[in-house]
């Protein structure tokens, strides 16, 4: 029997879809370390697995949506989840740092189907302030994922070494694929073939870039995720390498982090019934911007206080929790026939300049925290001067 709208229980599973990325990308985060001394691979050339990574996922966003809004969206899901079991296996085979990183980009876009779809399918069946609401329980959901994983990671590099976190993340994929195979139903009412050629699709793009309110949300996006990605793809070393933290206390950090988005998202939750999904972007990017700037004065001053780096990173993560669920409901609310498109370009967005974000921070990583909390605040800084700048685009861009 296959799950119905408005439970639990399809919550539940839509937003196991949506961990898979955090699963993917958080559970070998303390292996970091480990990968480049057991390849030969410097920092740099191993935080290019997180950015290969990114790479494959931002492909993916260009690809799924559409797709499924042509042929529907179970059978792009099963095949999404498919590929994503096959390059995770490839990943734990792994014997050079050039192997696993192109491993890692094949995983991310398998990994990039069901998050985009999970997305699609909250649009197929909600709308207005129900779908943001959707959003932000599925965000609390899947928020358990980066607070579990890098401590299981942990667990598991000191236990069983770093190829391990893939064989259980190939193993979490598996059990999703056969779930959803047997439980999630087909939402696409609007199926048409013929949006699958080349031209129809980037019509599609087109028809949802003319909406400036679009334009907006999706830059707020990819603001907000550039934060979160700076901290993934620097956390591992700078926590262990400048603060002197072992695995499993890195682990215990990231998860205390991560606890603050869930935080962001069950506020969400109240919020957008109550206020409205802009008013909570709003708080939203407030704390971005408080958290990224509060990051960079600390380590201004304090260069060697840890706790003073982790409390404004709370408050950055609460900021994440509360705009993400809710600048993606609302990008996509404007268009029910294009959902599947209109996810796969804001998230395309969102994670190239993630891609580039994390770069970036991982080339300049070294005796300090400056580079991450600088890619904080700036990200913070400007998210909040768009939020305030473009307010009647937000109010009257859907035309």
């Amino acid at each position: 029997m296959h799950l119905k709208p408005d439970t639990l229980a399809m919550t539940i599973m839509l937003a196991f879809m949506t961990a898979l990325g955090p699963l993917a990308t958080d559970l070998y985060l303390p292996s970091l370390p480990h990968i480049g001394a057991s390849l030969g691979a410097s920092p740099a050339a191993v935080q290019l697995t997180l950015s290969g990574y990114l790479i494959g996922f931002s492909g993916g966003q260009i690809i799924y949506g559409p797709v499924s809004d042509a042929l529907g969206r179970k059978p792009i899901l099963i095949a999404a989840f498919g590929l994503f079991v096959v390059a995770t296996l490839a990943c734990a085979a792994a014997t050079t740092i050039e192997v696993l990183i192109i491993a890692r980009a094949l995983q991310a876009l398998g990994a990039a189907g069901p998050i985009i779809l999970a997305r699609t399918i909250v649009r197929d069946l909600y709308s207005g302030a129900r779908a943001g609401r959707e959003m932000s329980m599925m965000g609390s959901i899947m928020g358990i994922t980066p607070i579990i994983a890098p401590v299981l990671g942990a667990f598991l590099q000191v236990g069983f070494g770093w190829r391990a976190s893939f064989l259980t993340m190939a193993a979490g994929g598996l059990v999703l694929a056969i779930l959803a195979a047997l439980k999630v139903p087909e939402t696409n009412r609007y199926r048409n073939r013929d949006h699958l050629s080349v031209r129809a699709i980037l019509s599609s793009y087109g028809i949802v870039l003319r909406s400036p309110s679009y334009r907006v949300y999706a830059s707020l996006l990819a603001l907000s995720y550039g934060g979160l990605f700076a901290f993934i793809s620097a956390s591992s070393f700078i926590l262990q390498d400048v603060y002197g933290l072992d695995e499993i206390m890195f682990g215990i950090a990231f998860a205390i982090c991560s606890v603050s988005f869930v935080a962001g998202t069950l506020i969400g939750t109240r919020l957008v019934t109550q206020r409205g999904s802009d008013h909570t972007i709003g708080v939203g990017v407030a704390c971005l911007a408080i958290g990224g700037v509060g990051q960079w004065l600390v380590a201004l001053f304090l260069p060697k206080a840890l706790l003073a780096i982790i409390l404004p990173e709370m408050i950055f993560f609460i900021g994440i929790g509360l705009v993400l669920p809710q600048a993606m409901a609302a990008a996509m609310a404007p268009f029910p026939e294009r959902a599947g498109a209109a996810s796969s370009l804001a998230g395309f967005v969102q994670m190239v300049f993630a891609s580039a974000t994390g770069a970036i921070v991982g080339a300049f990583v070294g005796s300090s925290a400056m580079p991450l909390v600088t890619a904080s605040a700036l990200s913070g800084l400007l998210a909040l001067a768009l939020f305030q700048t473009t307010k009647s685009l937000r109010t009257s861009g859907n035309d």
